[in-house]
């Protein structure tokens, strides 16, 4: 019977080991000792530094150079052994159960947590068992990995959690094609954590997301007749005076908002717009949804949007909304509609980070209309074109950046 719980005592046992090893250098270095969830993480890294051959990307947490908070680390361990198990169950059809907040992951029991440093260490047994060869996660992983640990590097990424996330990603998702990892992650993040998936998109992802970039173009036959268009139908404000137009059925005669042109039933289409600091509102109108008076543009009445309101209230129209954290509140926003994964994101495209998702199964047979609303009178509400990035060269550092 021992025998049999050896392979249980002994990772328990060198877990102790490096607590003491901890507190005694602590005590000499006059720092905050490290606590077990964070040595876990710690011998986490190094377990799976081997499989990024051609990145020191890990050796950062397993050196303690970077060490995560205590309630992230019991968050990411519980995570990533709910995963694991998941990925067990043959019932499991899309293999990604959705995150538990993060609160409530932390403050889980100690036995708990317990279970979940057993699943995790016998998941990386098997895996030191597969050749290296094998699980060597592909050119366009290590591309990732080197662009979030220059980030590090420059503080733009407070800690190297998504790296770790993406060797793991990587690992359980290993029979796959890995040119296809990158995106997936992200689709699976967003799925996952629907609120700041990402605080840094790498720029292989980043350029995925761009290449679906379209030309947007606000249609006049929908517009508020409050708001002025300019002549190349790409910026709108509020005027001062309301314009005589046609009273179509498809246009806005309440709300300050207009459509696009074009409408979108298939594949993944991406578009950028430079808001104003005050009030603004981005998203996708369903084809059928109304748009006359001032009833709520929100998911009940066939609108996937973003709002800001009074310059610091920044919600997703949701029933109920949902509040957003006022440092995520965009400049420059980018807009992906990925019909396929059933996704419509936002992001904040100067700081290459994610914002929103919301998860919807799209019909085919109704177009989703862009959609965008302003009351600013001073500031334009400008839609840009997207500029697609070849793939990065750069040595280190990207200087897309």
């Amino acid at each position: 019977m021992m025998q049999c719980l050896q392979f249980l005592v002994e990772p328990a046992k060198n877990i102790t080991v490096k607590l003491k090893e901890s507190r005694k250098r602590a005590k000499n270095d006059k720092r905050e000792p490290l606590d077990e969830s964070q040595l876990f993480i710690m011998q986490l890294a190094k377990d799976l530094s081997r499989v990024c051959q051609r990145s020191e990307v890990l050796e950062h947490i397993s050196t303690c150079e970077d060490v995560w908070p205590s309630l992230t680390c019991r968050a990411v361990i519980l995570e990533w052994a709910s995963l694991l198990e998941s990925k067990n169950r043959p019932e499991q059809t899309d293999g990604w159960p959705e995150f538990c907040e993060w609160s409530d992951l932390a403050l889980s029991s100690e036995v708990d947590m317990e279970s979940a440093k057993r699943v995790i260490i016998n998941w990386t047994k098997e895996i030191r068992a597969i050749p290296e060869q094998m699980v060597w996660p592909g050119e366009a992983m290590v591309a990732m990995l080197d662009d979030l640990e220059a980030q590090w590097r420059r503080g733009k990424v407070g800690t190297l959690q998504t790296a770790m996330e993406l060797v793991l990603f990587t690992l359980v998702n290993r029979g796959q094609d890995k040119e296809k990892i990158p995106q997936q992650w992200l689709i699976w993040k967003q799925r996952s954590q629907k609120i700041g998936a990402a605080p840094y998109i790498p720029h292989t992802v980043w350029a995925w997301i761009s290449d679906a970039g379209v030309e947007v173009t606000l249609d006049l036959d929908t517009a508020n007749p409050d708001l002025m268009i300019s002549d190349d139908d790409k910026r709108m404000r509020c005027g001062f005076e309301r314009k005589e137009v046609p009273n179509y059925h498809q246009r806005f005669d309440g709300w300050w908002c207009a459509v696009g042109v074009e409408g979108f039933s298939s594949g993944r289409r991406y578009w950028e717009v430079e808001v104003g600091e005050m009030d603004w509102r981005l998203g996708v109108a369903k084809e059928s949804a109304l748009r006359k008076g001032f009833k709520s543009l929100n998911t009940n009445t066939g609108y996937l949007t973003l709002r800001l309101e009074r310059g610091t209230v920044l919600k997703a129209l949701t029933v109920p909304y949902t509040a957003l954290p006022g440092s995520l509140i965009p400049r420059r926003v980018g807009v992906m509609l990925d019909h396929e994964a059933g996704q419509l994101s936002f992001y904040d495209a100067n700081e290459r980070a994610h914002i929103y998702t919301y998860n919807q199964s799209f019909d085919d047979d109704e177009n989703l209309y862009p959609l965008f609303g302003t009351t600013e009178i001073i500031k334009d509400l400008v839609i840009r074109s997207p500029v697609p990035r070849d793939t990065c060269i750069c040595p280190g550092m990207c200087l897309w950046v």
